[in-house]
């Protein structure tokens, strides 16, 4: 909780740096984005202390439920009849704008997550076998992942196989199957990954890094520009220059790049150190969790945690193509910053119904 605390203030206070020049050229007041994510942060923290309420045995109980509530959502998004409410923003159909506006993979992050874990403890006896251990959960993980995939949102549809097959290898599916699933996905991931302007990212990644980029590497030409100002110590807060224009989303998708050149090295290793103490008390939590799914679902939600956090920051240091994944708790957004915060609440639940956590010195009384 201290973890997330600070880092929710520290991005509030990035969040404030990097948005109000775009603020402000909207004819906005200079807080708008700040503002608009502390009602986020509000509504973060209701859900937070909510789900870490919640016994666990109610998310594996209602897994599936989950699971369908929000493959009925990502395919509302996708439907050729569904534009009122679910526009398309730069080139994607991302978005459901209900009263609300929110991100239905958010939603879907956390329901592959809590599915898989629940499905995980019941096949656990049959991991190691193929077709009864692990081909069932290719069903629920295609209902989600062609969807999204066909939003299109590649970068959500990999983080969500990461996540899904980091709880499935926990559970006890052996390396070789992982093995044999990568190389039957190579036919229908190889065209997506290198289609048209993921292609010409990959080419710029690999190929000519170190050029001043056109139009496909531009984005993280100015990230490593703005990372290689800010030095050691940074160039100070407020006082970084690529927010004038120069680095398009530094308020969301390159907000680590406007991290390093504010805060320099010092800032963003601090920053690597904070998402790694959250994955080591995560994965703390899972070891100590009362049952079997306590633990699944605990290594399933610091892996989501995890995985987009450095997605994100190999994205802002130039080791991976532009992605367009949120940093989390910090990057603007108030959809994904919601759902990460009711990822926490789930950590939360399952540490307080670990032995000797506050469930159980509850249930057990004074003394």
């Amino acid at each position: 909780m201290a973890l997330t605390a600070v880092l929710l203030l520290f991005g509030l206070l990035t969040l404030h740096s990097a948005s109000s020049v775009m603020a402000q050229r909207g004819d906005l007041p200079h807080y708008h984005y700040v503002a608009r994510q502390g009602i986020g942060v509000a509504m973060g923290i209701v859900l937070m202390v909510t789900c870490a309420r919640i016994p666990t045995l109610w998310w594996r109980r209602f897994a599936h439920h989950i699971l369908a509530g929000a493959v009925v959502l990502l395919v509302i998004v996708i439907l050729p009849f569904t534009e009122a409410i679910a526009p398309t923003v730069n080139g994607a159909r991302r978005w459901l704008r209900v009263g609300v506006t929110f991100q239905p993979s958010d939603l879907a992050k956390l329901a592959i997550v809590v599915w898989t874990a629940a499905l995980a403890v019941r096949k656990q006896p049959l991991m190691r076998n193929m077709r009864r251990g692990l081909a069932p959960f290719l069903v629920g993980w295609v209902l989600v992942l062609v969807p999204v995939a066909l939003e299109p949102d590649l970068s959500t549809t990999c983080l969500i196989v990461a996540v899904a097959m980091s709880i499935v290898f926990v559970a006890g599916a052996r390396v070789g199957h992982f093995v044999v699933l990568g190389l039957a996905c190579i036919p229908l991931a190889g065209p997506l990954l290198l289609s048209g302007y993921r292609g010409a990212r990959w080419e710029s990644l690999l190929l000519n890094p170190g050029a001043i980029p056109d139009g496909s590497g531009f984005q993280s030409y100015q990230s490593l520009v703005a990372i290689g100002s800010g030095g050691v110590t940074g160039v100070g807060f407020g006082e970084g220059q690529q927010k004038f224009g120069f680095l398009p989303e530094s308020h969301n998708d390159f907000i680590f790049a406007m991290i390093g050149e504010e805060w320099g090295l010092v800032g963003t290793v601090a920053v690597i150190l904070a998402f790694l103490a959250m994955i080591v008390l995560g994965f703390r939590i899972a070891r100590r969790a009362r049952d079997t799914f306590g633990e699944l679902l605990a290594v399933g939600v610091s892996s989501l945690i995890g995985f987009q956090a450095f997605l994100h920051i190999g994205v802002g240091l130039g080791v991976m193509p532009a992605t367009g994944l949120s940093l989390p708790f910090i990057s603007y957004g108030r959809s994904n910053l919601v759902a990460m915060l009711a990822a926490v609440g789930i950590l939360l639940a399952v540490a307080r119904e670990a032995p000797g956590g506050e469930v159980q010195r509850t249930a057990e009384g004074p003394g």
